[in-house]
């Protein structure tokens, strides 16, 4: 499907978590943006320190791409404990859970990401895991059946969630640290550019690295992607590795993104409703029919990035269009 090719879809691919890994922060202080939630992070980490204890479990919320795998490494790094990785579709079966639970050391991290498409069975067994550092197991059936109890070593859970209003309520409330993460500003995405271009060898110059950072769609994990395809375009057409404005401009040419970070997908969906809808209301199973997309495509990745940088207005009859992307779309 069209959408799996894009540039700019902020899913992360298997080329982002291989660069991801020589890319990502190493500590609170090298972490650009979210000054808020970073400054919040530090006090609850310093204070876990001071007492000696393992710091609470924390939940991370927000689109993908902006960091949230990158803070859970930061903090079991500031912690000094090691960190287990997994995901939500990854523990299918309570059963699963146990060896994971069970091999956790005191102080260690628990990094669940997507945490949200954990089945209600795992989700329910994780409560007292998470409460009391305990989990009871059921083995055989019927009137053989018994409760074998697992103590656990205190641990640190941390969860990562795209779509915060699918958790159920009684996991949301177990997390004692909960914080949403938000799109970042050019001028930050081009601090993070720079940086990811320092640690790939790569020279830039000051204005490319916000040429690309404008056209990221707020999003680190774009960013540091548009910067990789921008070094491919420099190497084979210009036979430099050095970056220039002027190539940047070139290469984003030629991936058909433009100044706001809209691609080909985006800049079709608003034309469609500038065009046939004279700029909405539509609903978004009648744009999903003409689009020929699924609906859940164009709610999920579509979506997200126009409405937040005011190309896009959703309301009760539908969607529309705003003043801006009129703009837009005839310059």
């Amino acid at each position: 499907m069209e959408e799996l090719k894009r540039i700019v879809l902020d899913q992360e691919t298997d080329e982002d978590r291989v660069a991801g890994i020589s890319l990502r922060p190493q500590s609170l202080t090298d972490f650009v943006g979210q000054h808020d939630l970073v400054d919040n992070i530090r006090v609850a980490v310093e204070a876990a320190r001071q007492r000696k204890e393992p710091l609470e479990h924390v939940l991370f919320s927000g689109p993908p791409g902006l960091g949230k795998t990158s803070l859970a490494h930061i903090i079991a790094h500031e912690m000094k404990a090691r960190i287990t990785v997994t995901s939500g579709p990854a523990i299918e079966r309570a059963g699963d859970f146990i060896g994971i639970l069970t091999n956790l050391g005191e102080g260690d991290v628990l990094f669940i990401d997507e945490i949200h498409r954990m089945s209600k069975t795992v989700e329910e067994f994780l409560y007292p895991a998470m409460e009391n550092y305990k989990i009871d197991f059921i083995v055989d059936k019927g009137p053989y059946a018994k409760t074998i109890n697992f103590n656990l070593k205190p641990f640190t859970l941390i969860g990562a969630t795209t779509r915060s209003g699918l958790l159920a309520t009684p996991l949301r409330d177990r997390f004692g640290l909960s914080y949403h993460l938000d799109f970042y500003p050019a001028e930050e995405l081009a601090v993070i550019v720079a940086n990811s271009a320092g640690k790939l060898g790569i020279g830039l110059e000051v204005g490319a690295a916000l040429e690309i950072a404008r056209r990221s769609r707020g999003t680190p994990r774009i960013a540091n992607r548009l910067l990789r395809r921008v070094r491919d375009y420099s190497q084979v057409k210009t036979g430099q590795a050095g970056i220039s404005v002027a190539v940047v401009e070139k290469s984003m040419g030629t991936l058909k993104i433009d100044r706001e970070g809209l691609d080909d997908l985006d800049r079709r969906i608003l034309k469609l409703i500038l065009r046939d809808y004279n700029g909405g209301p539509v609903g978004i199973e009648a744009l999903s029919a003409t689009m020929n997309e699924e609906a859940d495509t164009i709610v999920d990745v579509v979506e997200p990035y126009l409405l937040k940088s005011g190309f896009l207005r959703r309301t009760s009859r539908g969607r529309e269009i705003t003043e801006k992307t009129r703009k837009h779309l005839c310059s």
